[in-house]
């Protein structure tokens, strides 16, 4: 038995679910929505499935056990919403909302026993973001001291952000690259480090491209374990680097994605131990240690298969969607900061946020359809 599945919005993201779908027996695409008629019409065509120029009517329609929402991010919420109510199981694309009070509203929904909610959180599938994660919880690398992580290989050319008049607005999208790109690492950071106490964000509004939305990032983060972390990420940059550094009591581990493996130079002796015992210029001992593991893991894939999993068998989510705003609150407060220039301490508040999103959509070159 497969679960019947249908995709709401069939633009770059949902075609290529749709291209996936294909080859997980688990799933049979059941139906497709999208308010292009062109794209309805060529994708039932292909897959032989139902088509919907309203997406209200696939969720009603009754032809489908779960829905994937593939839609511009403000519509996650009220198809979420509908979805759920409608006792669908439901997959929902990075970002869950477009903001925290969206979040909430989407989460809140969420009551029915057995019914599966999850996010299409693919990178934590990635088996060296799962081998740091277990060596952070497990203690092999003790306490973080600190961590780096420099994402600018999220490179867009100016032609990107035209091919839909919502892209990089904030009336349409929320948001720039912390929105649109970067809810990966954010979800990831909260993931291995947990959430931080308080952030300074600097936000570069349109510096490297003719849009009104944050595409260069830097943030530095406080943890109340004493973590420092700093944040970096721009669509801007080429070739650009994924870099994530973190220097701990047990040592330094450097994951680059440029190189494909993890190195750990592993202290001999703890740096609390270090700084108690050392001389006057004695550094500790290391010893290097390299971890590489092979492909990235199952990705968009492994998430989609997962799902099915989870309905069928009940098997555990890898990115249960309420999980999903947190990578949400992360953006809002660096957006929050970014525009204030103060700095920003979590949680915050949900209704500030949305105030000041409001703020700026009503300026927006972009204003959808009421």
């Amino acid at each position: 038995m497969a679960i019947q599945l249908g995709v709401i919005g069939i633009g770059m993201m949902g075609t290529g679910h749709c291209r996936l779908i294909e080859k997980i027996s688990d799933i049979d695409l059941v139906a497709v929505s999208d308010t292009s008629a062109k794209r309805v019409e060529k994708l039932t065509e292909r897959y032989d499935c139902a088509g919907f120029d309203d997406p209200i009517k696939l969720i009603r329609s009754g032809v489908c056990d779960a829905v994937l929402i593939a839609t511009p991010h403000f519509d996650h919420t009220s198809l979420g919403v509908e979805a759920l109510k409608r006792g669908l199981h439901v997959m929902v694309e990075k970002p869950i909302s477009a903001h925290k009070a969206d979040c909430e509203k989407l989460i809140k929904a969420h009551t029915r026993p057995g019914q599966v909610f999850a996010a299409m959180f693919n990178q934590r599938t990635n088996p060296h973001y799962q081998a740091i994660r277990r060596m952070i919880h497990d203690g092999t690398l003790g306490h973080v001291q600190r961590f780096n992580w420099t994402i600018t290989d999220w490179f867009r050319p100016d032609s990107y952000y035209k091919t839909s008049g919502w892209r990089a607005t904030w009336a349409g999208e929320g948001g720039g690259v912390l929105l649109n790109q970067s809810p990966h690492q954010l979800d990831l950071m909260q993931w291995l480090f947990g959430m931080p106490k308080a952030l300074m964000a600097f936000c570069e509004f349109g510096k490297y491209h003719d849009i009104e939305v944050e595409d260069a990032v830097t943030a530095r983060l406080e943890f109340e374990s004493g973590t420092e972390g700093l944040f970096i990420t721009t669509t801007g940059e080429a070739p650009g680097v994924n870099r994530l550094e973190i220097a701990a009591d047990n040592g330094l581990l450097v994951y680059d994605t440029a190189v494909g493996e993890i190195i750990f130079q592993r202290n001999e002796k703890s740096i609390r131990q270090a700084l108690a015992e050392n001389g006057p210029f004695e550094t500790p001992k290391t010893t290097k240690v390299d971890m590489a593991f092979e492909g990235e893991g199952g990705q968009h894939r492994e998430i989609l298969e997962n799902f099915a999993a989870a309905i069928l068998r009940g098997e555990t989510l890898i990115a249960p969607a309420a999980e999903g705003i947190n990578s949400v609150e992360l953006a809002n407060a660096m957006l929050l900061s970014g525009v204030s220039g103060k700095p920003v301490d979590l949680p915050i508040s949900s209704r500030r946020y949305a105030n000041q999103l409001k703020k700026l959509s009503a300026t927006s070159r972009y204003q959808p359809a009421s």
